[in-house]
């Protein structure tokens, strides 16, 4: 969404969840996110998974035992509403995650992915990446990583994950964002009309 905004001078998606309007839902993500989404009463809510759930949706690459070490030093109790607003998303391209497709100006992008995630399959991120190049000529690029999973930055040989991404970086990024156009980005838009209200001024 930082890209989306003119932000950056290259993006890099690991194990990025899908943007607005594109419709991938795989059995492994729905059973991921069961434990917040089973509960319509959840929205507002934070939930904590159990070392179980933690185990199928982050670290299945491990064992309960090496698993719970993860979990233990990492696992907290995250706002449901994100999960929502993703499921939302789903089939409404207006959604909180809308993006603009068709922009051909803005930086490149990579999408990484893991062949065992579970709560972001590989066909997850190559949804994102169809929605962009039917749409625009900038650069996107994909590369999926055999036998990664959710945790592939804490997973073991994640530098090889790191590398490449740094590579790809180094050979594609654009020119530096200026401070000025941080600031343009994240500007709210206000419309004022009729008189100014002498109280509301500086």
């Amino acid at each position: 969404m930082l890209i989306d905004r003119g932000l950056g001078s290259a993006g890099i998606l690991v194990d990025s969840a899908q943007t607005a309007g594109v419709p991938v839902l795989p059995f492994s993500t729905i059973r991921a996110g069961f434990p917040i989404l089973g509960n319509p009463f959840s929205y507002g809510r934070a939930t904590s998974l159990s070392p179980k759930q933690f185990n199928y949706a982050f670290t299945n690459e491990l064992d309960a035992v090496e698993s719970k070490k993860v979990y233990d030093r990492y696992s907290i109790p995250a706002a449901n509403s994100i999960l929502w607003d993703a499921a939302f998303a789903l089939l409404n391209p207006n959604g909180s995650s809308k993006v603009d497709y068709k922009k051909s100006d803005r930086a490149p992008l990579l999408f990484i992915a893991g062949s065992n995630d579970h709560i972001v399959p590989p066909a997850i991120n190559k949804g994102n990446l169809r929605k962009y190049v039917k749409n625009s000529t900038a650069v996107t690029d994909y590369r999926e990583f055999p036998n990664r999973t959710h945790h592939t930055v804490g997973q073991k040989g994640w530098e090889e994950v790191a590398d490449f991404a740094l590579q790809w970086a180094n050979e594609n990024a654009r020119g530096q964002v200026s401070l000025a156009d941080v600031k343009a980005a994240f500007a709210p838009d206000i419309t004022f009309t009729g008189a100014t209200n002498p109280e509301l001024r500086a």
